[in-house]
C-alpha cells in the first residue's frame, strides 16, 4: 500500500505492506529514536506525535498514519536547537539509561503544548502511559517543570 507521510518536517512517500506497524516503518527511516520496548502499549517507548497528539506506535499500523504528521525525538529539535524539553532533560537529569526518554519528551512535549504550567500531578498523569524503570520519575518531573518554566518566558 502506498503511504504519505510528513516525518519531522519531511515528505514522505512509502509502499509499505498493509501490516507493518508504524514503529517498525518509523525505525525503518532511519529515526531510531523511537523505541520498540514491549509491543502491547504498556511502556510507552514507542511513543510519537501524530498530528501533535502522543500514540503508541507500536500497536498501529503505518497505513494508519496515511496523511499524518509524525514527530519523533529527532523531530523536536529544530534549527539545530533542542527543544526546550530535551534541554530540560539534560539539565535535571530527567534520565539514566534513555531507553524511555524519547517517548517521556514527547509526551512531555505534548502536554506542555497544550497546559504551559501543569502541576505535577498534570505532569504524573500526562507521563503515567510511559514506563520509566531507572528513574523514580523525580527529575523527570522536575525536567517537565523546568521545561515549562523557560518555555513561559519566551
Amino acid at each position: 500500500m502506498q503511504i504519505n507521510v510528513t516525518l519531522n518536517g519531511a515528505s514522505l512517500s512509502s509502499d509499505v505492506e498493509a501490516r507493518q506497524l508504524l514503529v517498525d516503518y518509523i525505525r525503518g527511516t532511519g529515526a531510531t529514536g523511537t523505541h520498540i520496548g514491549c509491543d502491547t502499549t504498556s511502556c510507552g517507548a514507542c511513543t510519537v506525535l501524530i498530528d501533535g497528539t502522543p500514540m503508541k506506535s507500536c500497536t498501529m499500523f503505518a497505513v494508519q498514519a496515511n496523511g499524518k504528521s509524525i514527530t519523533t525525538v529527532e523531530g523536536l529539535k529544530q534549527n539545530g536547537e533542542l527543544h526546550q524539553i530535551q534541554a530540560s532533560f539534560k539539565e535535571k537529569h530527567g534520565l539514566q539509561c534513555g531507553f524511555c526518554t524519547p517517548g517521556m519528551m514527547l509526551t512531555s512535549a505534548a502536554l506542555l503544548e497544550q497546559n504551559p504550567e501543569p502541576s505535577e500531578d498534570d505532569i504524573r498523569w500526562a507521563i503515567s502511559g510511559n514506563i520509566c524503570r531507572c528513574t523514580g520519575y523525580v527529575n523527570i518531573v522536575k525536567a517537565v517543570q523546568h521545561a515549562g518554566e523557560e518555555m513561559r518566558k519566551s
